[in-house]
């Protein structure tokens, strides 16, 4: 599938309706007091997949793009005033940003468009959050927000989808926490036998699920543990005192999953002199000297370092393939002697 951009040809679409972000969105969607700010999201009566893509992509080329000096107008003019006519024209200016961050991660999730629409979230989110008055341009700041909500969208499917790959664990998934309340309402204990017992599986499926269900999900407004003010990832994206929000954000929201993707890496590690180097050297704490591993082998430092070399040429092909061409992952190890 071709990414968007101003070389790619789109079908015409004549008057497609827009709408808020859905009727069933939209309370999660809007921050207080946007909630009239109309955002255009994929909907088209007779038009599905491809072709819905097609019309939300032209109708999105319909929206001018702003010059930063026009930017920086229209922002203040949000900022200052809360003209919904200026956070309409910074949200549609934006759009094709949207869609171009989507395509980045179109690996992860096939349905481009659920991550349109949560990437519009984040935009809608940007601006509400936006200062104009900090130096930084609002398609530069809303970038961040886009990717964390298209991020958290991914996470919290993918732990869905690891719980529902079976039968059982779909079964558990939507009615284990239900079966609780209702033994409790019995007056019973809900433990781990009678709940395997209730819902027909054992109990080291019910022990999986309820700690998976149990951990806590990523949330931009939760409170940061190590934070001494009580700040939440969002408070630190918007002050522009602290690191930048790709380390606090993207940082935060990718984390996660790369760790998941290291693990489906190394599962892929057949030969024995890569299987040492990932586990001594490109994962360790404390990484073993290349020569050791030379000596272990029967083979020089040199020849060691050009098997470490592509293996990271093929686990940064790796991570880009998984996750989207805008990874850039290196692995800081020294060569040791």
């Amino acid at each position: 599938m071709t990414e968007p951009g101003d070389d790619v040809e789109v079908l015409d679409a004549d008057g497609l309706p827009l709408d808020p972000l859905g009727a069933e969105n939209a309370a999660r969607a809007l921050p207080p007091g946007m909630n009239a700010l109309v955002v255009p999201t994929p909907r088209a009566p007779r038009a599905t997949g491809g072709d819905l893509l097609s019309h939300y992509l032209t109708e999105v080329r319909r929206y001018p793009l702003l010059s930063p000096e026009e930017e920086k107008v229209t922002a203040i003019a949000w900022h200052e005033t809360g003209d919904k006519e200026a956070a309409e024209r910074l949200v549609t200016a934006n759009l094709r940003l949207v869609v171009k961050l989507a395509f980045q991660y179109h690996r992860q999730w096939s349905n481009v468009l659920d991550l349109i629409q949560e990437g519009n979230v984040g935009l809608v989110e940007a601006l509400s959050r936006f200062d104009p008055y900090r130096g930084i341009r609002f398609s530069s700041y809303a970038q961040y927000w886009i990717r964390a909500m298209i991020l958290r969208f991914l996470m919290d499917n993918f732990r869905m989808v690891r719980l529902g790959s079976t039968r059982s664990g779909r079964k558990l998934f939507f009615q284990l926490q239900k079966e609780k309340e209702r033994l409790v309402k019995e007056g019973l204990r809900p433990s781990t036998r009678l709940l395997a017992e209730r819902l027909d599986v054992t109990e080291s499926e019910v022990i999986s699920v309820d700690q998976h269900l149990r951990a806590p999900a990523m949330s931009l407004h939760a409170p940061m543990g190590n934070d001494d003010e009580g700040r939440s990832l969002a408070d630190v994206v918007y002050d522009a005192s602290s690191p930048s929000p790709d380390e606090n954000v993207a940082r935060s929201e990718l984390g996660a999953m790369v760790r998941e993707k290291l693990e489906a890496f190394a599962e892929t590690l057949t030969d024995v002199r890569e299987r040492a180097i990932w586990t001594e050297r490109l994962t360790a704490m404390d990484p073993v000297p290349l020569s050791v591993i030379g000596k272990r082998f029967d083979v020089s430092k040199e020849r060691i370092r050009q098997v470490e070399s592509r293996l990271r040429k093929r686990l940064k092909a790796f991570l880009q393939a998984e996750m989207g061409d805008e990874i850039d992952f290196e692995f800081q190890v020294p060569e040791g002697d």
